[in-house]
C-alpha cells in the first residue's frame, strides 16, 4: 500500500487516474460493414487514455467484427450476435451496453453522435444515474470536454464529476483511426428484453456517397423552389460523384426528403468540397451553418448578394442558379 501511495504522489493523481481509464466505444454498422463514424469515435476515445474497448452488437455480423478488429486503438472488441440485437433497438442495446459496464467497470461509455447512439445513450446514462455530455468536438483530459452550444456559435467546456462519463462525439471532429490494429475478440451474450418490436422500415436506396461519408456534397435550399428543380442539382452532383443535400427550409417545404437534412436539427457533415446553392435567410442559413460549417472548402451560390451564406463561403458566386448549375454541369467532363 505504501508503494502504491509513492507511485501516485510521484507521477501525479491525473496520470494514475489516466492510466486506470477505460472506455467502451459503440460501434456503428449494419450488421454486414462498420460505418466509418466509429473510428472516428475510437480516435476520441484515445485521447482519454487507458484502454478502448469496442461493442459491436447485431445479427450475423462477423464481418463487421472483423472489421472493427483492425481499428487501431482498440484492444478488444466485445461481439454479442442474436436476432433480438439484429435492428438495434434502444431497449435491447441498453441492456447490453449495462451488462458491459457491470461487467468491466467502464469509466467512460461513449459512441459516435448518430440516431442510434441518441436514442440509447441517454437511456445509459439515466440507468447509471449520471448526466450525457452530448456532441463533443474536443477532449481536453479524461473529466473536460468541450462542446457547441447556441447552434455552434459558441463553444463550453464541461467538466464532469460523475464516475461514468457517458458521452458522443461529434465524428467530423476527430479524425479516423488507422485500420492496422489486431484488437482481440470476446463473445458477450444478453437475454432479450423485448419492450419494443420492429416492425418495418422504408429506405430510399442511391448510388450516390452517403451525405456524412460524402467528400464532395451539393446541397440546395429554398431558392429551388421544388422539388423538380432539384434533379438539376442531381445532375450535377452526378458530375461531381459528390451525395446531394438539403436545407432545413428546403426539407419543411417538401423539396426533399428528411434524412437529406443538413443543419443543427439534421447531419453534420465536413466534406472537402460544400456547394450551398439557393441557401438564404437569415434563420436558415444560421440553422444550416451548424451543421456544414467544417467544410474545408465552402461554395456559396445565391442570387442575393447579402446572403448570409456568403459571410462564411471560401468562394461567392452573386447570380442565379438556374443559369449557372446547367452551366456548370455542361462544363464538367466524367
Amino acid at each position: 500500500m505504501q508503494g502504491l501511495v509513492r507511485a501516485v504522489r510521484r507521477f501525479g493523481c491525473s496520470n494514475f487516474q489516466r492510466r486506470f481509464a477505460s472506455t467502451l466505444v459503440i460501434a456503428e454498422h449494419d450488421n454486414s460493414a462498420l460505418n466509418a463514424i466509429t473510428r472516428s469515435a475510437v480516435t476520441a476515445a484515445s485521447k482519454l487514455g487507458g484502454d478502448v474497448d469496442l461493442l459491436v452488437a447485431g445479427n450475423n455480423c462477423d464481418k463487421v467484427v472483423e472489421e472493427a478488429a483492425k481499428i487501431s486503438g482498440v484492444k478488444r472488441v466485445l461481439k454479442a450476435s442474436a436476432p433480438h440485437l439484429e435492428r438495434r433497438l434502444a431497449e435491447e442495446l441498453e441492456a447490453l451496453i449495462l451488462h458491459a459496464q457491470n461487467s468491466n467497470k467502464y469509466t467512460h461509455i461513449m459512441g459516435a453522435s448518430s440516431a442510434c447512439t441518441k436514442s440509447v445513450l441517454p437511456r445509459v446514462a439515466a440507468k447509471l444515474d449520471v448526466n450525457q455530455i452530448s456532441e463533443v468536438i474536443a477532449i481536453e483530459s479524461e473529466d473536460t470536454f468541450v462542446r457547441p452550444i447556441y447552434a455552434g456559435n459558441a463553444l463550453a467546456t464541461v467538466k464532469s464529476s460523475d464516475a461514468v462519463k457517458v458521452m458522443t462525439t461529434r465524428a467530423t471532429s476527430f479524425d479516423k483511426a488507422e485500420m492496422n490494429g489486431s484488437a482481440s475478440v470476446e463473445e458477450i451474450s444478453s437475454a432479450a428484453v423485448g419492450a419494443s418490436e420492429w416492425k418495418s422500415e422504408e429506405l430510399s436506396k442511391s448510388d450516390r456517397p452517403e451525405l456524412t461519408a460524402a467528400n464532395v456534397i451539393v446541397a440546395g435550399g429554398r431558392g429551388l423552389k421544388s422539388s423538380e428543380n432539384f434533379q438539376m442539382l442531381y445532375k450535377f452532383a452526378d458530375k461531381l460523384g459528390a451525395a446531394v443535400g438539403a436545407s432545413r427550409a428546403a426539407v419543411d417545404a417538401g423539396y426533399m426528403p428528411n434524412d437529406a437534412q443538413i443543419g443543427q436539427t439534421g447531419k453534420v457533415v465536413a466534406p472537402d468540397l460544400y456547394f450551398a446553392i439557393g441557401i438564404s435567410g437569415f434563420t436558415g442559413a444560421i440553422q444550416h451553418l451548424a451543421g456544414m460549417k467544417d467544410s474545408k472548402t465552402i461554395v456559396a451560390i445565391n442570387k442575393d448578394p447579402d446572403a448570409p451564406i456568403f459571410q462564411v463561403s471560401d468562394i461567392g458566386l452573386v447570380d442565379d442558379l438556374f443559369n449557372v448549375v446547367p452551366t456548370m454541369t455542361e462544363e464538367i467532363k466524367k
